[in-house]
């Protein structure tokens, strides 16, 4: 009887090990759209960052379609928001994640597209926007459509110009190119009326130091 009862307890014990190890076996897939990697250095960059999160493995980076895959432990529960917010903290812009969890289920964070045929009353606006690159592109263009009422932006890396569309029902041309001056500025970009300041500019991303406006 005595044999029999540490056989059992053997075979819980090896179950419940095989289990635990099967648990930290698993990975979540991660995939993340990052707009603006023009270069190796861009790559590195963005690779070198994920690198603070513990038992990251499996990275590639596409440099063409700026698509990054890795896995992470699943046991760990990685939420989007915080892959998505660790682009942001390496100097890029994340445009899409997705996540296959290690039991089939996914979670994606693309955004809504917007229908301008929803809209009765759009205006226009632009205004100059110092910038280099498309790394830059996205995320002047990112920070312009987080603002309230705008329902479109497209940069011009060779003009400077950012073309906006914007509910004119809801907001005022003047109002809306000064609260877009205001939001650019913050990431990192000069504009005419609203300068970035010193230390976020020196945070850019070395392809994206542009000739500052005086």
């Amino acid at each position: 009887m005595k044999y029999t009862i540490i056989a059992i307890f053997a075979c819980l014990m090896l179950g419940f090990t095989t289990t635990t190890q099967a648990q930290k076996a698993a990975k979540d897939q991660f995939e993340i759209e990052v707009d603006g990697l023009g270069c190796p250095f861009c790559a590195y960059g963005l690779e070198k960052k994920f690198k603070e999160f513990k038992g990251l493995k499996n990275v590639r980076i596409d440099m063409e379609t700026g698509i990054f895959n890795f896995t992470f432990p699943a046991e760990k529960a990685m939420g989007l928001e915080r892959i998505m917010a660790q682009v942001e903290k390496a100097g890029y812009t994340p445009i899409s994640a997705k996540v296959t969890r290690a039991d089939g289920t996914t979670e994606s964070s693309a955004a809504e597209e917007i229908s301008l045929d929803d809209y009765n009353d759009i205006g226009e606006a632009s205004l100059f926007v110092a910038g280099n690159c498309g790394m830059c592109r996205a995320r002047i263009e990112k920070v312009a459509k987080n603002i309230d009422g705008v329902l479109t932006a497209a940069w011009d890396e060779d003009t400077k110009m950012l073309d906006l569309q914007f509910d004119a029902s809801q907001t005022k041309k003047k109002a809306i190119e000064t609260e877009v001056a205001q939001a650019v500025a913050t990431s990192g970009h000069d504009t005419k009326s609203s300068k970035a300041e010193d230390k976020v500019y020196k945070n850019l991303p070395g392809c994206c130091k542009y000739k500052r406006i005086k």
